[in-house]
């Protein structure tokens, strides 16, 4: 029954919250009797006094984001109380118990006490607390967004070392954020605390000159009779609504001038006040000084006790802490050796690694002006758009093993690839190196296997000036471990990735989905999109791949002939980028003969399909196919060969071990309103 109401009531409060703050409009324009008037005075004070309490156990300000506006709520909910008093005060000549026992039990009824109690209370709002909550809310404000891209960089050089996950990247992204709107907020309510102390000045003289008018005037009263009735109800309103907007105040502060802890203000204050017990031995004994040159002895003696009573016992706490920190060290030492070791962690293996040779260590780190775990989040985001394919984490690290300048690139704890730059040296390449006039290191660019040199900076412009290409040593690195991303994408592509693609898919193409994967697994999905991404073709149109696997699964079980379909469907992508200036597409194509004969050779299998081809007839196709993309490349032309559809896919996987730049297109690929120039023709002594 309990729970039932707890839950009517938590779906019910925001329509309380709406109807609550439409009744302090409302309290301004009607009439309130005293008795309600006294009932929503105590609920002022108790909730200012619930946001002081709120504030105090508060471990991080974010834990209490709803601070400005509740500071807003209750500071209009204050002032539609002063119009509310100041109506009844005027009219009646009585505003109810609160303000009447505020007025005579606080000041014991002298107006002039009375007065004095709400000035200093109204300096210490104002003048103390407001003021410095307000500037304290404006530095933090501005800090907090002069510190967020700092943060955002941390958060991704965190992210691409591996010490934290996409989620969790994610909620501290958010968390930024929520500190630079919080900050902002607080800024702008600290205004409706100065502005609500402000307002009680004015309205305590509008009271007390306006109730000494309506009791001369109005009610024929005597004028000292009216101004001591009128001040004293005047002050009373004063006090009760001055002393929640102090509790307010005072709560603004904590918040505002509270840092991130995992312990609350008391448990802070009594931790790093007390925690050196030699501070209060020498204010015991300071304490004892004041008291030989005249002052109060009793007090200060008293004092002075407490101060080494508290000095004792934290000094023995701190011991007692340390030896059982010791022991509990010796102990947990000792279960330890006797455990088994945990090797479960070293099981792990991440999905792609950067490994550094300590010369190299500099450009990873921030502080020396490296900037490779930037360009590392570049690199994750260009190969998302170019292949659409979700780069996993790369952890970089150190390696004492690898030489000084050496680099290793690992994918699933083998290295792939690697090389050995010079941190403090220039790549030049091309034409701009001369006739070796400018000294240099010779060297082959990793990526592409170029010739290149390591040159001086001295000589960078030189270079740049005779046509050659310069680059420095962490673009070298980067080009590199970009070309080994997207030439092992399908290799790193895991059902994890493909189930992260399938979820985002699923978001704009519900239903081609559910087609797709009814005849579908994850497992033959991951297949399809590794041979894709084998051959560079991008899988960012998901959907495309989706309809197009909806369309054909349910006819096919085989993989290799699906994938040739989904070519087909992404036929423009692929032969968009391959296109020349002019529009054309220069291409090779097979003999006849010999692609029947290739043809012929296909055999199916349980797992796809493969060419028997003749070992010498195989040879031949290599050697042909090598003098025709020599004749090409010397063209400035793109090596790209046009077969059968049956048989592009296995000829593709006989040639990219040797030929690994070829890229085998079929005739169903060549769409509409491509212009083909045929530049070639592949043959073979037993197919003519």
């Amino acid at each position: 029954m309990a729970t039932n109401v707890s839950r009517r009531w938590y779906s019910n409060i925001d329509v309380l919250a709406a109807i609550f703050i439409v009744s302090i409009v409302v309290m301004m324009v009607v009439p309130i009797p005293p008795l309600m008037l006294d009932i929503l005075l105590t609920i002022s004070i108790s909730a200012a006094v619930l946001t002081l309490m709120i504030a105090v156990f508060t471990k991080d300000p974010l834990e209490f984001s709803v601070l400005p506006s509740l500071i807003l709520i209750l500071t209009l909910f204050r002032l539609s109380l002063n119009v509310s008093t100041t109506r009844l005060i005027l009219s009646n000549g009585h505003a109810g118990e609160v303000i009447q026992q505020f007025g005579e039990f606080v000041v014991k009824g002298s107006a002039v006490v009375g007065f004095i109690i709400f000035a200093i209370l109204v300096v210490v709002n104002f003048i103390v607390i407001t003021k410095g909550s307000e500037r304290v809310s404006e530095v933090g404000a501005r800090f907090t967004l002069d510190a967020m891209p700092g943060k955002q960089m941390s958060i991704d050089a965190d992210l691409n070392a591996g010490m934290i996950t996409e989620v969790q990247a994610r909620d501290r992204r958010k968390k930024i954020q929520a500190e630079a709107d919080f900050y902002g907020a607080m800024d702008g309510a600290s205004k409706f605390v100065k502005g609500d102390a402000i307002a009680a000045i004015i309205i305590l003289f509008i009271n007390i000159i306006g109730g000494f008018v309506t009791g001369v005037v109005i009610r024929d009263m005597d004028m000292m009779e009216a101004l001591h009735t009128y001040t004293l109800l005047t002050i009373g309103d004063g006090l009760v609504t001055q002393i929640p907007a102090l509790l307010m105040s005072t709560a603004t502060g904590l918040v505002v001038t509270r840092a991130a802890s995992e312990t609350n203000l008391g448990e802070d204050l009594s931790r790093q006040l007390f925690h050196t017990p030699k501070a209060l031995y020498i204010t015991a004994g300071v304490a004892l000084i004041l008291a030989l040159f005249g002052l109060p002895l009793l007090p200060l003696l008293i004092v002075a006790i407490v101060l080494v009573v508290l000095g004792r016992v934290m000094d023995k706490g701190s011991q007692k802490a340390v030896v059982e920190e010791s022991a509990a060290a010796r102990e947990t030492a000792i279960e330890e050796s006797k455990k088994p070791e945990n090797v479960l962690n070293l099981l792990n293996v991440d999905n792609m690694e950067l490994e550094l040779g300590y010369a190299l260590i500099a450009l990873v780190d921030v502080q020396q002006g490296g900037d490779l775990l930037d360009r590392i989040v570049l690199i994750r985001r260009q190969v998302a758009s170019e292949l659409g394919f979700i780069v996993p984490v790369i952890r970089v690290r150190d390696n004492m093993n690898l030489q000084p300048n050496q680099y290793s690139i690992k994918i699933r704890g083998a290295e792939v690839a690697g090389g050995e730059i010079l941190a403090d040296h220039y790549l030049a390449m091309s034409s701009g190196l001369g006739d070796d006039t400018i000294p240099g290191i010779p060297t082959k660019e990793p990526a592409f296997g170029l010739d290149a040199k390591w040159i001086n900076a001295v000589y960078r412009e030189e270079v740049e000036m005779n046509g050659g290409t310069v680059v420095d040593a962490p673009t070298v690195l980067a080009t590199h471990l970009t070309e080994v991303i997207k030439s092992n994408a399908w290799e790193i592509l895991s059902r994890q990735d493909v189930k992260t693609l399938l979820d985002h898919a699923r978001e704009q193409a519900p239903a081609a989905v559910d087609d797709a994967m009814e005849h579908l697994n994850l497992g033959h999905l991951q297949k399809i999109l590794s041979n894709l991404l084998r051959e560079r073709v991008s899988v960012r149109d998901m959907v495309t791949v989706l309809e197009t696997l909806a369309d054909y699964a349910s006819s096919t079980k085989d993989l290799d002939r699906l994938t040739e379909y989904v070519r087909q469907s992404l036929a423009r992508q692929i032969v968009q980028p391959l296109l020349g200036m002019d529009k054309q597409l220069p291409v090779l194509t097979l003999e006849p003969k010999l692609e029947q004969q290739i043809l012929d050779s296909i055999q199916p299998s349980d797992f796809g399909s493969y060419l028997t081809l003749d070992p010498r007839v195989l040879q031949e196709l290599m050697q042909s196919l090598v003098r025709e993309i020599e004749k090409m490349a010397f063209k400035g032309y793109n090596p790209i060969l046009v077969c059968a559809p049956v048989v592009r896919i296995n000829l593709k996987r006989v040639t990219e071990r040797q030929l690994p730049q070829l890229i085998v297109l079929s005739y169903n690929e060549l769409v509409h309103g491509v212009q083909v120039q045929a530049v070639g023709m592949v043959t073979t002594g037993n197919a003519s």
